[in-house]
């Protein structure tokens, strides 16, 4: 198994640890003994770019930590971190909404469950964000309409168990039409990326490792997408995990 080194080549103007990208080294399952995979930041279809190890893993750690701590504030609530209940069944995935919270009877953005309040997106988050999208317009035209525009108001901390999936889904209860943005702490997710008409091909799947970012808009922001496999035992020493995966998205849901 051999390492894969990606420079990073742009940095992010916001004077904030988030936004301090460095050279890392990524190991990973699809790795074969003697090859390089070069792994460059890309628009992988028209409104859908991909930044490999986007996030050094000292700041990945820190980023769980948050996450665990604000699960903690809510533990035993109506806003608790678990596997929601669809109207098809339960989800292997376990969620923590932070500034409105995804509702699934009927699907929608409600800001407080049975009087409790949905905990406000931390700061962190909207660095990530700001420095996500100022990364992305260099690489998508569609995107780069959103770079010092985008306002997130709603996110989601996803826990992926080992054995977890997500279905092929669309993100439709959004008013705005502004893109999404995913970071991947701990095992390595395949990532597919749909078409918007059904769940079947055409698509693309996309190995995220821990740290890698993926945006999606312009034309590809009502796309189906999912996760359909976790790799087991790739998330690397001091991301913050010992196994599954985390994924944070965030989200413009207003105008």
């Amino acid at each position: 198994m051999i390492k894969i080194c990606i420079w990073r080549r742009v940095e992010c103007v916001h004077e904030t640890p988030l936004c301090t990208f460095r050279g890392e080294k990524v190991a990973t399952l699809f790795d074969t003994p003697g090859s390089h995979i070069p792994r460059p930041p890309r628009e992988v279809t028209s409104g859908v770019v991909h930044l490999p190890d986007w996030l050094p893993l000292e700041q990945q750690a820190a980023l769980v930590t948050e996450a665990r701590d604000l699960a903690r504030t809510v533990a035993g609530t109506p806003l608790a971190m678990v596997r929601p209940q669809l109207h098809r069944g339960q989800m292997s995935v376990h969620m923590l909404s932070l500034g409105q919270h995804w509702a699934t009877n009927p699907y929608r953005y409600v800001r407080q469950v049975d009087g409790v309040r949905v905990p406000p997106i931390p700061d962190s988050f909207h660095t990530l964000a700001a420095c996500a999208l100022e990364e992305v317009a260099g690489l998508s035209p569609s995107l780069a309409a959103w770079s010092g525009k985008y306002r997130a108001d709603a996110a989601l901390v996803n826990y992926y168990a080992p054995d977890s999936t997500m279905g092929m889904h669309q993100d439709i209860n959004e008013v705005s039409t502004a893109p999404v943005i995913s970071l991947s702490i701990g095992d390595t997710g395949m990532f597919r990326m749909g078409n918007t008409e059904n769940r079947n091909r055409p698509w693309v799947d996309i190995p995220l490792l821990s740290g890698d970012l993926i945006v999606f808009g312009g034309a590809h922001r009502r796309a189906f997408h999912g996760v359909p496999k976790i790799e087991r035992h790739t998330a690397p020493s001091g991301c913050g995990l010992t196994e599954g995966r985390i994924n944070i998205t965030i989200r413009q849901v207003g105008l």
